[in-house]
């Protein structure tokens, strides 16, 4: 009787999934296959990064030295190509002298002495160049991150104009640093009082 119940035991401890087998342990060639499925990931991510750090390097924009101002919204650089300052317009000094013409010429001057270091922003909203070839950007000076245009239309010494109807990223801010500027009668809005507000077309300040 003792013989037969040592057999059924045997037998049972033999059947897989019976409750007293031993499980076997996993072998090297087992555990190298799991680290692999998390080591592949892990290096894939690593790939991943490197791949984009120069991407993310490349945003940032260039830096560009002032040559000189030509006028109020318009300056050279180093390298020779001109720059018409996007999204605003100064009265004219070389087409027949405007009211503040010159006074906005040199407040650009005093924002971009020769030398200035800036970045260039694009505006999607317009063309990048204009049809006498010139760059259309936003100019903002390293030192301290002022953007120029802004600070002319903040000072009076420019207008918002939006070329063909193009409402750019600062369109909302140019209007308020613009009618801001006319209610203190700064810059062209005292000097030349006739001077109308439409940011749809070019300042027109009069002779």
């Amino acid at each position: 009787m003792q013989s037969l119940v040592r057999a059924r035991q045997e037998s049972a401890e033999a059947q897989p999934g019976c409750a007293g087998r031993v499980p076997r342990r996993p072998d090297a060639s087992t555990l190298d296959s799991v680290l692999r499925l998390f080591t592949i990931p892990i290096a894939a991510v690593a790939a991943l990064a490197l791949l984009s750090a120069p991407a993310a390097m490349s945003a940032v924009p260039a830096v560009y030295r002032v040559s000189r101002v030509i006028d109020g919204d318009t300056i050279e650089l180093g390298d020779g190509r001109r720059v018409r300052l996007v999204q605003i317009d100064t009265p004219e000094v070389y087409s027949g002298y405007e009211c503040y013409g010159q006074a906005a010429s040199a407040t650009a001057k005093r924002l971009l002495p020769e030398g200035t270091l800036v970045r260039l922003l694009l505006e999607p909203a317009s063309d990048p160049v204009d049809r006498y070839g010139r760059l259309l950007r936003y100019v903002v000076r390293v030192s301290d991150g002022m953007n120029v245009n802004l600070r002319l239309v903040a000072v009076g010494a420019a207008a918002p104009w939006f070329y063909h109807g193009e409402l750019g990223r600062y369109a909302a801010n140019l209007q308020a640093l613009a009618r801001g500027a006319k209610a203190k009668r700064l810059g062209l809005w005292g000097a030349c009082p006739g001077t109308p507000y439409d940011p749809y077309s070019a300042v027109e300040t009069g002779r």
